[in-house]
């Protein structure tokens, strides 16, 4: 049985709140990273229109346990991530697309614990144009350099649907390591319970997949260039 739309942004919005009394005043700070296809800038509601006009596809959120399919929910998405990044636990990324200028879609650093120096990469979507492009590996780059290299993190987290094989499959293309499945990890908007699958990169193990990364980021780009 399909859940209300009204229901998962009641609640995700309500756990927010929460959160926020109870704060970790040792925090991320906003930031921008730059690369040469894409730049991460702190997500905020200035971006509305353009990630309501390219995100309202239901492809792109086949496997994500709550749905946009309209503006107002468009709306609700970020306003909780915005939330979460109050609380100290989240920091939303809008994605820009520098050769437009246009968002073309959204990424975060979520499940943040500063004292033992991990956090996740997720929440990530692409306006199907933009997709399977040098944009989804420029910014995996650029986050993890950023997570590792100036944050200091020692273990960065990805999660996703074990249903979702293309996007287990992408995981394992930029060098993520499987650790294993939560069963019944999660209850979906549509009501369907979730087995969730982990993945990481250790501080350990960065330097060789940062060079297996650029190396594919640098074969991707001359592909492109090839084409046009």
């Amino acid at each position: 049985m399909r859940r209300s739309r009204e229901w998962p942004y009641f609640h995700v919005l309500q756990a927010a709140s929460e959160l926020s009394a109870a704060s970790n005043p040792e925090r991320l700070e906003p930031v921008t990273l730059t690369g040469r296809f894409a730049r991460l800038e702190p997500l905020s509601l200035s971006h509305l229109d353009d990630l309501t006009a390219v995100g309202l596809d239901p492809e792109l959120w086949r496997w994500i346990p709550s749905q946009v399919g309209t503006r107002e929910e468009m709306r609700g998405y970020i306003e909780t991530a915005l939330a979460e990044r109050e609380a100290g636990v989240s920091l939303p990324f809008s994605v820009i697309h520098l050769e437009s200028g246009r968002a073309i879609g959204s990424t975060r650093y979520g499940a943040i614990n500063l004292p033992n120096r991990r956090l996740e990469i997720g929440w990530t979507w692409y306006a199907p144009a933009y997709q399977r492009t040098p944009v989804n590996t420029e910014c995996k780059l650029l986050l993890l350099t950023h997570a590792f290299e100036t944050l200091g993190m020692i273990r960065v987290e990805f999660k996703t649907d074990a249903l979702n094989e293309k996007s287990r499959s992408a995981l394992l293309r930029v060098g993520a390591v499987q650790e294993g499945i939560f069963r019944k990890h999660l209850i979906c908007d549509s009501g369907r319970i979730r087995d969730t699958v982990y993945f990481s990169i250790l501080d350990t193990e960065w330097p060789e997949k940062k060079r297996v990364l650029e190396a594919k980021l640098a074969r991707t780009s001359r592909s492109r260039q090839a084409d046009c």
